[in-house]
């Protein structure tokens, strides 16, 4: 059985934003030369996302929507966690949204449906972050 791992970077402009990364965790199956396997997409943070949907814009506004009416940012006095930082709802967030997503990799390919999309989400930007894709098979 191979491995192979690679780090992805990021740095959004915004406290929260939504990144498509389904090419790049294909690229990754592509470099690899892994064509029957697993492929872990990790968020490295605990204030970012990493989770499986379908790219469509109204259902990202609904995800954001959504997530701030369960955890608003504001105001940040209704946190303990704020103090230092003031990300509390990020972390919730997350919580909510999830850590990773493990696919099966057939023929090379992520083996999905046909609206399945892996996207990385942010909660407290405006600085590095990265996510982790790690590939197992042969």
């Amino acid at each position: 059985m191979k491995s192979y791992r690679k780090e992805l970077f990021f740095r959004l402009p915004a406290r929260r934003g939504l990144v498509n990364i389904t090419r790049d965790v294909q690229a990754a199956i592509d470099e690899s030369g892994i064509r029957e396997g697993l492929c872990l997409v990790n968020a490295m943070h605990i204030t970012a996302s990493v989770f499986v949907n379908d790219d469509e814009s109204g259902l990202h506004a609904d995800f954001e929507e959504w997530l701030e009416g369960l955890a608003p940012e504001k105001p940040y006095s209704r946190y303990r966690h704020n103090g230092y930082e003031d990300n509390a709802d990020a972390h919730l967030k997350r919580t909510i949204m999830g850590r990773e997503v493990v696919a099966a990799v057939t023929e090379g390919k992520l083996d999905f449906g046909p609206w399945e999309q892996i996207f990385y989400f942010e909660f407290d930007g405006k600085r590095q972050k990265r996510v982790l894709i790690k590939i197992i098979g042969e």
